[in-house]
């Protein structure tokens, strides 16, 4: 009996779990009278819609591409199509990271690239001769197309009304905040991604509402595109093991949420760690390799779906879930109570052994939590930690005024959509409740997240909007029929009342005809007030590509500045080809992608020494800077100055930024962020700021002749229009570098490092390069700086007067040699993990003679094969020492005099 019992209850149990959109949605297509064919037009035309409104950009500017990562992205794009994909995972790009360098398959999201190429294939297949670049400009607007039809589908999924899918998917065309990520020419993993996410939802609520493991197969299919597109995934990876425990609470646990998960899982977890076996590439193939290789489909993933904490729910989820399930099937199939608490109690103590195991991983390191992983949880961690996090604009906490202009009536309209959800919770319902809690908290975090949350706000905002339009179109409609015999009344009340007491459209009741008018004509207007909005925010707020810039004047007309364009094509041809840039890392990607030039640091910030060294040179004064320059070998400094063109987004206002994070790096080794504030705690380039602001080498580029400017009457000369200053140090000469070249509105300028062997020309020397593209000057005779290999130490405390560096200069002999002999140290030691290590520098060594030899210390640097740059932790092949916290195996070199080297 207890069997029959529990089978009964089970089967009474899916009975009310059962979706019930078919009946639902064959009721509203009756009241609405939309035929299939007319709703499947009106769906491609929003889909032209979603098209249309984002080609502003492309009709005022042509097809450019816009902001600063879209430019490394075409750049790598362009090379994925010449030269094909296992070339494309095999490169190695000498234009970034002098003098790392970086490999590229193995350090991004290829999902972008490869869904261009797979386009622009096609179309060569097809004899459609188009451009590679057209092929990028358009990719964005036309995946908004795709994702307004992926909400159509999950919104008619969840509510069984296709009339709200059809308004779910014209808010998610227009949307502002979309918008600002897919115009024409933003060629950003964004543009592809939001569609992944939208389509893997859709597919996993069908999973669940079918219980089909094909369903659950399509969604694991579009978890994996959404790991090759964007770091957005662990979103995906973390939402569906929530919503699944969530279900399992509600008691809302069914034999399809089991076949759904468990397919999910495996099988999306397997994809996102898949080695897939490759055949020889192209280069491989001209060096006489005919070997076969295996390669992860997605390199920069790979095993961080096991190894990450930020995965690590979607594990624990899953085996509780295998417990749960075997849990009542035993406990439906035995009859002893006794025997049942003994299976709840084992379930449970698996559980938590499951959970405890997860926590102890993390406190012992094995699982790592990302910066901005930890950002979100905590808003306040990037800048307390990592500031270089926190530095970046679409990082910051967003504002109210942004809700509201990227998101305009569906501030409002949203939260009506999650109560009316909360009234009828289904299976799909409960994942939308859950995916709208979230997607609002983290959009308050992170102003970047504002894109997840758009379309679920779109989705709510139109069930809200569907329901309003439903309720008194209805009573429009049955206002001049006679109401219902009172048994069809009962039967309206009772089936009211199983929907959870919402009044469906029908006879109106208590609502007149002139009071649903009023309503229905305010709810159409509100949606043609967002839909003006909107096309204002594409327009003027989000068509405007950062490598153009765009003024509008008071008559209405605008003023467009083209300065970037202007002094990267300056460098692409007055400069040496093997020409080094030392700049900001926000103009990275476009210098080398517009210039084909290299550059010190670019947009990917995967090394913080790095971008700290670049910070320090700017915040030193030109003669600290100066060696600083010459250890990184920069032959031309280029910064962003708006005090002419009124431009506020310059290096003087983001300035305090590299501040910041130089001296989390170096700490006391350099001017503090007090220490260029006034004396009032401002931060002030006039008269009245710091010396230490007035003397440092940004401020002295950016404003290096600004004196001589008369900027219009009443401000005279040496007027910033930005500041609205008058700025403090006007008259100086610079010594180690001179102006190369200033842009027509002085947006973009470009200094020449002076050879250190003279600093002034010489008197034979060929002009250098100015503002009318002369030659370059001849090279000068150099430096050579030979370092003494002293001995293997494992012990830090014999280096005397010791300096931590770390980062890429612990597995580069001639990185860690450069600073050390640029900072006056006469040692370093070096103990490398792979790219990366640690270093120091310092005065003296305590110990005469090494303390041990092997072990790992013999381990090649990553620039010179031929020297030993140590080891650290798991790369050392000798086990730690007994009195050491780490172990260290360190090669320590004494810098030598410098030989001098004739041309």
């Amino acid at each position: 009996m207890p069997a029959t019992f529990d089978a009964a209850s089970l089967s009474e149990r899916k009975q009310l779990q059962q979706p019930q959109a078919k009946a639902k949605e064959d009721e509203v297509e009756q009241l609405t009278g939309l035929p299939v064919l007319l709703k499947y037009a009106i769906l491609l035309m929003i889909c032209a819609m979603a098209f249309l409104i984002r080609l502003f950009a492309v009709v005022r500017y042509e097809s450019v591409i816009h902001e600063f990562d879209p430019y490394f992205n075409f750049r790598t794009t362009k090379y994925l199509t010449a030269e094909g994909f296992l070339d494309f995972l095999d490169w190695f790009d000498d234009r970034g990271w002098y003098p790392l360098g970086r490999t590229i398959g193995g350090t991004i999201y290829p999902g972008l690239m490869l869904t261009a190429a797979v386009l622009y294939w096609l179309l060569q297949a097809l004899n459609f001769t188009v451009n590679i670049r057209n092929v990028c400009v358009f990719l964005a607007p036309l995946f908004a197309a795709n994702t307004a039809v992926a909400s159509y589908l999950l919104t008619a999924e969840v509510t069984g009304r296709s009339g709200a899918g059809l308004l779910a998917a014209a808010f998610t065309a227009i949307v502002p905040s979309y918008i600002s990520r897919s115009v024409g020419g933003s060629y950003d993993n964004e543009g592809v991604a939001i569609f992944a996410l939208i389509a893997t939802f859709w597919l996993w609520v069908r999973a669940v509402n079918t219980g089909s493991m094909l369903w659950a197969a399509a969604a694991a299919l579009g978890y994996f595109y959404m790991v090759a597109a964007w770091g957005g995934y662990v979103f995906i990876i973390n939402i569906v093991p929530i919503y699944t425990i969530a279900m399992i609470v509600g008691g809302r646990y069914s034999a399809r949420l089991y076949v759904a998960y468990s397919t999910f899982y495996a099988l999306g977890s397997l994809l996102a760690m898949q080695n897939v076996k490759l055949p020889t590439s192209r280069r491989h193939a001209l060096h006489g390799c005919r070997c076969r290789r295996h390669q992860r489909a997605v390199p920069f993933v790979g095993f961080n779906v096991v190894r990450q904490a930020e995965c690590a729910a979607s594990h624990g989820v899953f085996v509780a879930l295998q417990t749960y399930a075997l849990g009542r099937y035993l406990v439906a199939a035995v009859d002893a109570r006794a025997l049942r608490r003994l299976l709840v109690g084992a379930a449970a103590a698996l559980v938590g052994a499951v959970a405890a195991a997860l926590v102890a991983l993390q406190l012992a390191g094995r699982v790592q939590w990302t910066g901005r992983s930890l950002t979100l949880l905590d808003p306040t961690y990037a800048s307390k930690y990592i500031p270089i996090i926190a530095s970046v604009s679409e990082h910051q906490p967003t504002t109210w005024t942004s809700f509201f202009f990227d998101l305009h009536v569906l501030v409002p309209l949203a939260p009506v959509g999650l109560l009316l959800l909360f009234r009828r919770v289904t299976d799909g319902a409960l994942f939308v409740l859950i995916y709208g809690t979230l997607s609002w908290y983290f959009a308050g975090v992170m102003v970047r997240l504002m894109l997840t949350l758009a379309p679920i706000a779109c989705i709510l905002a139109a069930v809200a909007m569907s329901e309003l339009l439903h309720r008194y179109c209805g009573a429009i409609a049955y206002g001049d029929a006679p109401p219902p015999p009172p048994q069809q009344q009962q039967q309206q009340q009772r089936a009211a009342a199983a929907g959870g007491g919402a009044r469906e459209g029908g006879p109106p009741g208590l609502l007149n005809q002139p009071l649903s008018f009023v309503v229905v004509a305010g709810a159409l207007a509100t949606m043609c007030l967002y839909a003006f909005h909107s096309t204002y925010a594409s327009s003027i707020a989000y068509s405007n590509p950062s490598i153009v810039i765009e003024q509008r004047l008071r008559d209405g007309g605008r003023l467009i500045y083209d300065d970037y364009r202007e002094a990267y094509y300056w460098l692409r041809h007055n400069t040496a080809p093997d020409a080094k840039i030392l700049s900001w890392w926000d103009y990275g990607y476009q210098m080398s992608a517009m210039s084909n030039r290299t550059v010190i640091v670019d947009n990917n910030t995967w090394n913080n020494t790095h971008i700290a060294t670049v910070g320090r040179a700017l915040a030193s004064t030109e003669e600290e800077a100066y060696p600083i320059l010459q250890s990184l070998d920069v032959d031309y400094v280029l910064v962003i100055f708006g005090g002419v063109a009124q431009f506020p987004s310059d290096d003087i206002n983001k300035f305090l930024w590299p501040v910041r994070i130089a001296t989390g790096v170096f700490g006391g080794d350099m001017p503090g962020e007090n220490d260029f504030m006034s004396a009032t705690g401002q931060y002030d380039v006039g008269e009245a700021g710091s010396k230490v602001l007035h003397n440092c080498l940004a401020y002295k580029l950016s404003y290096y002749r600004f004196a001589e400017l008369d900027m219009g009457p009443g401000r005279g000369r040496g007027f910033d229009l930005v500041r609205n200053k008058y700025i403090g140090n006007k008259f100086f000469e610079l010594t180690t570098l001179e102006e190369a070249f200033t842009s027509e509105h002085w947006l973009v300028r470009i200094y020449r490092v002076l050879p250190q062997a003279n600093l002034e020309p010489a008197a034979d020397a060929p002009p250098l390069p100015s503002r009318t593209g002369r030659a370059n000057a001849a090279p000068q005779k150099k430096a050579v700086y030979e370092a003494r290999y002293v001995g293997c130490y494992y012990s830090e405390a014999d280096f005397e007067g010791r300096e931590y560096v770390g980062g890429a200069y612990g597995a580069n002999l001639g990185l860690i040699h450069e600073h050390a002999r640029a900072f006056g140290r006469r040692y370093f030691a070096t103990a490398r993990n792979d790219a990366d290590g640690h270093a120091f520098v310092f005065d003296a060594v305590t110990s005469e003679a090494a303390a041990t030899a092997g072990g790992g210390c013999e381990r090649a640097c990553a620039d010179d094969a031929a020297a030993a740059c140590g080891c650290m932790d798991a790369a050392c092949s000798a086990p730690k020492p007994a009195a050491e916290e780490h172990n260290r195996r360190w090669a320590v070199y004494e810098v030598m005099p410098p030989k001098r080297k004739a041309k």
